[in-house]
């Protein structure tokens, strides 16, 4: 049996409102349902968002143009349609593997992540943006209207932020087309071509929060980070490494500040007590173990 609700959107897709359609649980993800719909031997898969997703940030036309962005740049699946009314869409099924975290620190595996990473970069800019500064405060403010304080922990993830927005701020870099959500899920590897799904967080942002999310999410060890910043920029310098390390910490600061909002809204079987926590020591860990005041340093340097 199809549930009800799924029908419905499938129904509202323009063509399909009589066709026959087999529909599966896609498993994984934690915001949203997804389903592989079967039509006409073609497979498709369908998203339907999660209740109260926009306090999240998640703005689904923007996440819709990001996509289509993507699809246009040869990494995204191709966006086949976009239910405004409730922001449902759907997607060509694309073939491909999850990559495992050990493999990413295989030069070829990461060189063909860089090379649909840095073809999404090079795409048209979108709507939206990604301001990982403001975005942390705001979670904390959505977070305590609806009851939900953030850990003591914040104050002190927050000190260590400022300073880090202040030193990028001398030399900013450019605004660029960023994905901002690289979980080792959202890598399919088919034969040598990579394809970068999941755009609900997408938006015009710094390039080096990309690559510290990327770096961070799937324990990237030093090698396989020199190896990141080399397929990049070929040329590394101290700058592009105090960035990355520096990114890894407002990756994981974005990410503990997004399991408090999600303690205040989620109605999901999940520990985001533990989940805020864990990312909040892990932060403060990495902050504490680097030498911040000669990473900033390099950080100020011009490109």
């Amino acid at each position: 049996m199809i549930d009800p609700l799924v029908e419905r959107v499938l129904r509202s897709v323009p063509g399909w409102e009589r066709v026959d359609f087999d529909v599966e649980p896609l498993e994984g993800g934690i915001t949203n349902r997804n389903y592989v719909v079967t039509v006409n031997a073609k497979r498709y898969v369908l998203r339907v968002p999660g209740a109260d997703t926009e306090l999240l940030g998640i703005d689904r036309a923007n996440e819709y143009r990001a996509a289509s962005v993507a699809a246009e740049a040869g990494v995204g699946p191709e966006v086949v349609a976009f239910l405004p009314d409730n922001g449902c869409f759907v997607t060509r099924f694309v073939q491909g593997a999850h990559i495992p975290m050990e493999d990413l620190r295989r030069d070829d595996v990461l060189g063909l992540v860089v090379r649909s990473l840095r073809a999404f970069h090079a795409a048209p800019p979108v709507p939206s943006s990604f301001p990982v500064f403001r975005i942390v405060e705001q979670y904390r403010e959505v977070a305590e209207l609806r009851g939900v304080d953030a850990p003591a922990s914040y104050d002190e993830a927050h000190d260590v932020a400022d300073r880090i927005e202040a030193a990028f701020a001398v030399n900013p870099s450019p605004l660029t087309t960023c994905h901002n959500d690289l979980l080792n899920a959202n890598f399919l590897l088919d034969g040598d071509h990579v394809w970068i799904v999941d755009y609900e967080y997408a938006g015009m942002g710094d390039p080096f929060f990309d690559l510290g999310n990327l770096a961070v999410n799937n324990d990237l060890d030093e090698a396989a980070q020199a190896a990141l910043l080399r397929h990049v920029y070929g040329d590394v310098t101290d700058r592009h490494r105090a960035r990355l390390a520096l990114m890894k910490i407002m990756s994981d600061f974005r990410e503990a500040m997004w399991g408090v909002v999600q303690q205040a809204i989620s109605k999901l079987d999940e520990d985001f007590v533990a989940y805020a926590d864990e990312h909040f020591a892990r932060l403060l860990g990495n902050a504490a173990a680097l030498q911040l005041d000669e990473l900033l340093e390099a950080a100020r340097e011009p490109a």
